[in-house]
């Protein structure tokens, strides 16, 4: 297979490594990386992430010191196993919740890549978003593309040295609050903060603060688009959820080439030139290095900073601008304006995602707005299955948990149904704390004789004490022979 090149497909060329005389020569099968130091861009979608960059990290980094009801607003209290989420108590018996915002989140990504191709990646993926940020304050320590390249390039100085220790330690520094911010949801950050002033933390909370620091530090700070080339499986599957109406970052090479340098007052029709003038300015300022002008390429996270400097070349040539634009293969091939592009957007498979994504998140407010406030267990005694005791009454016992999922404290009563005769022989009210959950023991009994032999089905009914939130639970009272 000599002499043909198929489209699409990177050729990785095979570099022989000289061996000692008398041995076969060694061959390299991997493509040697060069650093990629991106170019600062500015524009309309640069300012688009930077918005994403603010909201998020302003969540992010808020969010666990924002109180509700005098505690911590969102807290994953998994020692205790409860979520606190705003209003909202939850329990390990309310992961089909969870289950739920995985399937809608899964539901929204691929929306929103068969619409417009990788948003996610391009604007709010944590690993773009702390590229973003160590990618800043690496301008501003080191410069911009020129000076980083001519710092690294350089022998080693001390304003080298000076320059790289207080990048790292910049870096280091916001690893290390980023970390503390993740622990935060998981250990009251006001307690975790002066557990770190006392240097009383637990062992578990330091690693995972160390854990997640070290991550940010290492991919955001050194690894970058690698993270997005060969770790992220999204880039690798991200094809099948493409389609040729899914808008994309698209180079128009009908009106670029040939592409060529020119002069600002060079008449254009004079030219035997496309409007590109070969600035390679979208390559410089491409996270992932690569260059748009050959095509869609699965690296092409979307971010768009190419189609903000391309736009800034065009406006300085006084050329129209989208020479690179987000549009379709089918608008770029068929020539389609704007409004037919929008009206080839809702095609089947965008209005199933769609249909799909709104009757989930339907169903998941809606249930979780019904949601009754207490939840009910019941085990059987497995050490007393049935018993006859005094009066001649029949009698099973049962261990119940009632889990109040309220902030206040609540009085709950108990009663059973199912059978003729059956009474609860035991205490009928019971107090909960708030958030809390409590064990009791039940002692149904009825007249020996009052039913057949075997497994009856029963029902018990735990209600809050002057409230609506109600409860039954099916169990099986047991009749031996």
């Amino acid at each position: 297979m000599t002499g043909r090149k198929i489209p699409g497909v990177k050729v990785i060329p095979i570099v022989p490594v000289a061996g000692q005389e008398g041995e076969p020569a060694s061959e390299s099968l991997y493509e040697a990386q060069k650093k990629i130091y991106p170019r600062a861009v500015t524009g309309l979608f640069a300012r688009w992430r930077w918005a994403f960059v603010w909201l998020t990290q302003i969540v992010f980094y808020g969010l666990p010191w924002l109180s509700w009801g005098g505690r911590q607003a969102v807290l994953f209290d998994l020692a205790a196993r409860r979520f606190y989420i705003f209003g909202y108590v939850l329990y390990p018996q309310d992961f089909i919740y969870l289950t739920g915002l995985l399937v809608i989140s899964a539901l929204s990504l691929f929306l929103f890549t068969a619409v417009a191709g990788r948003l996610w990646c391009g604007f709010a993926c944590p690993q773009t978003v702390y590229t973003e940020m160590f990618l800043w304050i690496e301008r501003k320590v080191e410069g911009d593309r020129t000076a980083r390249m001519k710092l690294d390039g350089a022998p080693m100085s001390l304003e080298k040295l000076v320059k790289k220790w207080f990048k790292h330690l910049l870096w280091v520094g916001l690893a290390m609050w980023t970390g503390f911010s993740f622990v935060g949801y998981f250990t009251p950050i006001r307690e975790l903060g002066m557990e770190f002033l006392q240097t009383r933390m637990g062992s578990w909370e330091v690693f995972w603060v160390f854990f997640y620091g070290f991550a940010t530090y290492g991919n955001a700070g050194f690894m970058r688009e690698q993270v997005c080339k060969y770790m992220c499986p999204y880039a690798r599957f991200q094809s099948a959820m493409f389609d040729h109406d899914t808008m994309i970052v698209s180079y128009d090479e009908a009106r670029g080439e040939p592409r060529g340098s020119r002069s600002r007052k060079a008449d254009l029709s004079q030219l035997a030139l496309g409007s590109c003038v070969d600035c390679s300015l979208c390559v410089q300022v491409c996270p992932t290095g690569i260059d748009i002008r050959h095509g869609l390429q699965y690296e092409c996270i979307g971010c768009g900073g190419c189609i903000d400097v391309c736009n800034g070349v065009m406006d300085k040539m006084g050329y129209e601008r989208g020479l690179i634009r987000f549009t379709t293969q089918n608008a770029m091939a068929r020539g389609w304006k704007r409004k037919d592009i929008l009206r080839h957007v809702l095609r089947p498979r965008v209005l199933l995602y769609a249909t799909v994504l709104l009757a989930l998140c339907l169903g998941v407010g809606l249930s979780l707005a019904l949601r009754t406030p207490l939840k009910v267990d019941v085990v059987r005694d497995r050490a007393a299955l049935s018993r006859i005791v005094a009066g001649g009454r029949l009698e099973n016992v049962y261990r119940i948990q009632i889990m109040n999922a309220t902030e206040r404290p609540q009085n709950y009563t108990l009663h059973v149904e199912g059978l003729p005769g059956l009474v609860v022989a035991s205490e009928t009210e019971f107090s909960v704390a708030p958030a809390d959950a409590r064990w009791v023991v039940v002692r149904l009994q009825m007249p020996y004789g009052a039913a057949e032999p075997g497994s009856h089905p029963i029902h018990f009914l735990i209600g809050e004490a002057g409230g609506d939130a109600h409860v039954s639970e099916k169990s099986v009272f047991l009749v031996p022979h």
